[in-house]
């Protein structure tokens, strides 16, 4: 009997082993989580320790494991996290969403949804900051399992917060094998998921994506349609044009009016003139300047006495830098004085706005010649010039470009240098 014994009782030390290894080493959760908030002053080093914690039976121990690795934020940091995107608790998963957006974007948890996030007991609310223009740098290199595992959270993750949470994060990374996820969430019946999707996308910057897009251009929220035109316009899908001046002819509002014909200004096409003409001197300052925005494109000499009129009577700011850059855009493209582009780049140190200048000349400096007279502009520029020029010459530039950046990156300024080093590396990344 006595071997009988022996051999039960072997039997049921060795099956119970397994979950002995399984359990975490101190029974009291509290320890748990005081252990991890230790462990995160650690450095790199605790990552070993901290990762089996993200196994952990009880949420709040994964919380405060990968609270403490996104703080530790170091390249060990990013197994973990995405190892933590697979979580079933939607708070670990924003968390770690935030924290592999951190390691490429550094600060972004602090403005981040997990920075908003607040948790009493299962329930937790968390609110995504309305400001969306957030994107690394070209020369930014993204590991694809990071793109991965966004990807699948934006198309599959239990709730709708972790969803648009990851669709926002894939567009700051420009995760282009995202892509196919966030057609797949697009789908959704959320509204805020839809719109973090079509802005992600926008950012991509892939005009293959036109095509999924355009079942929403009649969307009857006006925050998703709105987004979704200007989109549809950013990727230039000519086969758009017939359902934006549908959108045009009976817009739900003057903001979706004013965002339908931006895009279709976009689009160069003839067949878009007569919308040109109808809407060049409209009461409304917003479609006078995407009027003379379509006419720019369609590069028409006969247009020039219209444009040059309007600039020098217009007294409104945004209409009046479309038909600057309009006029530009068909020949006027010396540095007088008094000349349309002169007035495009001195727009540059108006921090109301730089913005609306400084794609015109991103777009402008597309054209060799331009880009040489702006390049020619940069030793003479202003301080807050200079810096918009760098960013507007790395973004179009060429190989030619390189000794111009370069030159800024030694600037006396340090603010200039900082601009003009930064440039150097996008435009090198640019570069085949």
């Amino acid at each position: 009997m006595w071997p009988l014994r022996l051999l039960v009782s072997t039997l049921l030390l060795c099956s119970w082993l397994p979950l002995a290894a399984q359990a975490p080493a101190d029974s009291d959760p509290k320890q748990r989580i005081r252990t991890a908030r230790e462990l995160a002053k650690q450095g790199s080093g605790a990552i070993p320790k901290l990762q089996p914690m993200l196994s952990d039976p009880l949420v709040e121990v994964r919380i405060e494991a990968v609270k403490a690795i996104v703080e530790i934020g170091t390249g060990a940091s990013l197994d973990p996290l995405i190892q933590a995107t697979r979580d079933s608790d939607a708070e670990v998963d924003i968390r770690a969403t935030d924290g592999l957006v951190n390691f490429y974007l550094p600060g972004y948890v602090r403005t981040g949804l997990s920075a908003s996030l607040r948790r009493i007991g299962n329930v937790f609310t968390a609110k995504l900051t309305d400001t969306n223009d957030q994107v690394i740098d070209p020369f930014v290199e993204v590991r694809p399992e990071v793109v991965a595992a966004l990807g699948r959270l934006a198309s599959s993750a239990a709730t709708l917060e972790a969803r648009a949470n990851a669709a926002r994060a894939c567009g700051i990374l420009r995760g282009r094998s995202a892509l196919p996820d966030l057609y797949l969430a697009l789908h959704s019946k959320d509204s805020q998921l839809i719109y973090e999707c079509l802005v992600a996308i926008r950012k991509i910057g892939d005009r293959s994506a036109a095509p999924q897009i355009a079942f929403l251009l009649h969307d009857l929220d006006e925050k998703v349609q709105l987004t979704v035109i200007e989109t549809t316009g950013l990727l230039q899908n000519r086969d758009a044009l017939p359902d934006l001046r549908r959108v045009l002819s009976d817009p739900a509002s003057n903001k979706i009016r004013r965002a339908a014909l931006g895009a279709i200004a976009m689009i160069p096409d003839e067949t878009s003139r007569p919308d040109y003409l109808r809407y060049f001197a409209d009461k409304d300052d917003g479609m006078r300047a995407a009027a003379a925005e379509g006419l720019a494109r369609l590069k028409n000499p006969s247009d020039l006495p219209l444009l040059r009129k309007a600039f020098n009577e217009e007294r409104k700011m945004s209409p009046r830098l479309s038909q600057a850059f309009a006029l530009v855009m068909l020949g006027q493209s010396d540095l007088g004085e008094l000349s349309p582009l002169r007035y495009l780049v001195n727009t540059l140190n108006s921090v109301a706005w730089r913005g609306v200048a400084r794609p015109f000349l991103v777009e402008l400096a597309r054209d060799p010649a331009i880009r040489r007279t702006l390049q020619n502009a940069v030793p003479s520029a202003a301080k807050a010039e200079k810096i918009e020029l760098a960013d507007i010459l790395a973004r179009s530039g060429d190989k030619d470009t390189l000794a111009c950046l370069e030159a800024l990156s030694r600037d006396p300024d340090t603010e200039v240098a900082e601009a003009g080093l930064n440039a150097s590396r996008i435009l090198k990344a640019r570069l085949p």
